[in-house]
């Protein structure tokens, strides 16, 4: 399935769920709500997307706490489950898909190394998960695709 299939079938599912939808990102910088919004007939269940790139966006719109960017850095898990949280209590979405990583070519290290993205999905009454995936570097383009890709897949999987 490419990319506008999946996101298709999600807006699908989601308003025969009569469900919201909403993202944080920060590695994609918006491209999974664009991803979204690309199809016509999306603003039935798109309410927002929040694209919190810097660690000050991710604390000023989607709450994300200092200790936490301390303590974990903004690529990992708790940052995710945070994202993902926040952007729930600050819309009106009942679906929430988070993303954080690296794409590179650079800001990676030994333990956070490029293609390193973290998931976080929120969905209403239910509790917030996240995964970490680990991308194989075939560049920056690549890298943040398949953080699209996973991201909807993720939110198919959610809603069943």
């Amino acid at each position: 399935m490419t990319n506008n299939e999946m996101a298709n079938a999600l807006l699908q599912a989601c308003q025969k769920r009569g469900i919201m939808l909403a993202t944080a990102e920060s590695c994609t910088g918006g491209m999974i709500i664009a991803a979204l919004t690309d199809i016509a007939g999306s603003s039935a269940v798109v309410d927002r997307g929040f694209i919190t790139y810097s660690n000050e966006a991710k604390m000023d719109m989607l709450g994300v706490s200092t200790a936490t960017l301390d303590a974990h850095g903004a690529v990992s898990r708790e940052t995710a489950i945070e994202m993902a949280k926040g952007a729930l209590a600050r819309s009106r979405a009942g679906l929430i898909l988070a993303v954080t990583g690296i794409a590179g070519p650079g800001g990676g290290s030994a333990d956070k190394p490029v293609g390193l993205v973290w998931f976080g999905v929120a969905l209403a009454g239910r509790p917030t998960i996240a995964e970490r995936q680990l991308f194989v570097d075939k560049g920056r383009d690549f890298i943040r695709r398949e953080t699209v890709r996973h991201a909807l897949e993720l939110g198919l999987q959610a809603l069943g």
